[in-house]
């Protein structure tokens, strides 16, 4: 099936005892274990609405097996610490997102978890592997600068020493890319973002091969971020429209970039669908579409940042992504803060960034709302 009948029709639970189309919510967290294989529990993640989601998300990104959790960073976390302990050493770039940051440099030390950043470009990540790397953590398109790294070499490089490769690929989402079948051993996605959709959601997903599925699967059990049935639910639901947003936010993020590329008042803008941008080409040979963000330095010789931001009307200021709304956040104050300032120089984040999350609303009103407030 195309990706867009999956959204519909994949997973979906039918409900022999009403005929209903949609998968029912079953909410019971006691269930009989009688003449069964297995008891149906939350925190076992094997319920039928955990089930009905990950099946259609495995679908999607053509992965064998999926495990449903309570957040992103509860999947990251996780699928990491499954494949990294006492005594290995983890490789992650360093324009990873600040939560997935944090984790490692408050988290690692007292786990014995050697790790280092790396830049973002395949040569650097694969540099520096050591002989103690079990993990290597990547992300394309970053997130705030949307820098676009080589899949295949990394996940080729990986695989022929034995090292598993972990990808979060929310930025993208399933229907712009599919890590999985570019060899990578572990996709984790944010589901609070464009899975969700609708700015009203919290949880992530890790999809992967059924052995690697189980490894995460099985300490995922004693961690316990796993997600209710009605919000598994309200998950499917939106699921069902995720190629139709995502293909429209493309499309506009296409239009916002162009536009903002050609503004005096913008220094530079991050967009992987620009020709001129650094990692276009390779974010072409394994991206189907460029996606719904997009990053923008303004020039604070003209208008200053935070005057810039108060004047927008339509776009929202607010933290989160992927929403069927238009939402800007500064990346400086919200999702890198927990980074030093060292750091967030070093990789660019700086006080004029904005992050840009471009909805499904019309293109032409967004361009109005940005050009009135670059106006100052």
């Amino acid at each position: 099936m195309k990706r867009e009948t999956i959204c519909v029709h994949g997973g979906t639970y039918h409900d022999s005892a009403t005929g209903g189309i949609n998968t029912p919510i079953f909410t019971s967290s006691a269930t009989s274990y009688l003449d069964r294989d297995r008891a149906a529990y939350p925190r076992y993640f094997n319920t039928p609405n955990q089930e009905a989601v990950t099946a259609k998300l495995c679908a999607l990104e053509g992965a064998e097996d999926g495990i449903l959790f309570s957040s992103g960073m509860a999947a990251m976390s996780t699928a990491i610490l499954a494949f990294a302990g006492s005594g290995d050493h983890v490789v992650l770039m360093d324009e990873l997102y600040g939560g997935t940051h944090s984790f490692a440099t408050s988290d690692f030390d007292h786990l014995s978890i050697a790790y280092s950043f790396a830049a973002t470009n395949a040569g650097a990540v694969c540099d520096a592997v050591t002989d103690r790397t079990s993990v290597i953590v990547i992300e394309t398109p970053t997130n705030p600068l949307l820098s676009v790294i080589d899949i295949r070499k990394v996940a080729d490089f990986a695989k022929a020493r034995g090292i598993t490769t972990i990808i979060d690929n929310t930025f993208a989402s399933p229907v712009n890319q599919n890590p999985y079948l570019l060899g990578i051993d572990i996709v984790v996605h944010s589901g609070t973002k464009y899975m969700g959709g609708h700015s009203d959601l919290c949880c992530g997903v890790v999809v992967a091969s059924r052995k690697n599925a189980e490894r995460v699967r099985a300490l995922a059990r004693h961690l316990g971020g796993s997600l209710n049935a009605t919000e598994c639910y309200l998950l499917e639901r939106s699921l069902k429209t995720l190629a139709l947003r995502v293909e429209r936010q493309s499309e506009n993020a296409r239009i916002l970039a162009a536009f903002l590329d050609r503004h005096p008042r913008v220094k530079r803008v991050y967009y992987p669908g620009l020709p001129g941008f650094p990692g276009h080409a390779v974010a072409a040979s394994q991206m189907k579409g460029f996606g719904g963000m997009l990053s923008f330095d303004i020039d604070e010789r003209q208008i200053e940042p935070d005057r810039f931001v108060r004047l927008l009307k339509l776009v929202s200021p607010a933290v989160s992504l992927g929403g069927v709304e238009t939402t800007i956040t500064s990346p400086a104050v919200t999702s890198h803060a927990p980074m030093s300032p060292e750091e967030r120089e070093r990789i660019g984040i700086t006080g004029s960034l904005f992050r840009l999350s471009v909805g499904i609303e019309h293109a032409d009103d967004l361009v109005a709302d940005l050009e009135t407030a670059l106006k100052g």
